[in-house]
């Protein structure tokens, strides 16, 4: 049973009505699925026509190569699309596994029928097509901002870009993040070991303080936890 209150208020259906969104579900041939935690939803090389949309859970996108070094993409939340961009192109085959992060419920969307006008003729499809242009824009946001992470000098400065993004991002000192420590160290494209190594030192100077995924940064003001 889709939760239509939620799925008003994601970036895809922002400015529709439930009503509206239950006819525009039916009008996209939209379907519910649920995965597993490391189940894969779209595996690399395929050629997708849908898109998801995370009703709950989360997934990571994975690139790996030949050797099986592993590289997070991207993790998508509970209410972010994932698939926009190659559902929307023909012939482009996914660079990466899309991956259940944890237990998970995706909503399943045709993009073909997003992207072109139906013949019912719905008055907010055209919202819909402007609301995927903004998703579309957004994930570039993400992708920039991860450049952003990864493209600093050392390991340390790798992980106070990320770590004060998600401050930001949260509006807190304290927070989760969405990985345990191995999927950061593969996000921020580092070993493992010299991720543990500069958090375990960070907290030694006073910068951090962390407990599996919740940090807390120390910034010489009051720290809310």
């Amino acid at each position: 049973m889709i939760n239509y209150k939620f799925l008003i208020k994601t970036s895809l259906f922002w400015g529709v009505s439930e009503k509206e969104a239950e006819d525009m579900l039916k009008c996209l041939g939209a379907h519910t699925q649920k995965y597993l935690k490391d189940e894969v939803v779209f595996p690399i090389g395929k050629e997708i026509f849908e898109m998801g949309l995370v009703l709950e859970g989360s997934v990571n996108i994975v690139k790996e190569d030949v050797w099986g070094n592993r590289n997070i993409i991207d993790n998508i939340e509970v209410g972010q699309v994932f698939g926009e961009a190659y559902s929307c192109i023909r012939g482009e085959q996914l660079m990466g596994n899309v991956m259940a992060a944890e237990n998970c419920e995706i909503l399943f969307i045709n993009a073909e029928r997003v992207t072109k006008t139906c013949s019912s003729g719905c008055e907010f499809h055209s919202r819909l097509v402007h609301n995927l242009l903004s998703v579309i824009s957004l994930q570039n946001l993400k992708l920039t901002r991860k450049i952003n992470h990864i493209t600093q000098k050392s390991t340390k400065d790798k992980v106070l870009s990320y770590l004060s993004y998600q401050a930001m991002k949260q509006g807190k000192y304290a927070f989760d993040v969405p990985f345990n420590r191995q999927e950061m160290a593969d996000y921020l494209s580092v070993e493992r070991s010299a991720l543990s190594n500069e958090l375990s030192g960070m907290q030694k100077e006073g910068l951090i303080s962390y407990r599996k995924n919740h940090f807390v940064l120390h910034c010489g003001t009051e720290d809310y936890s």
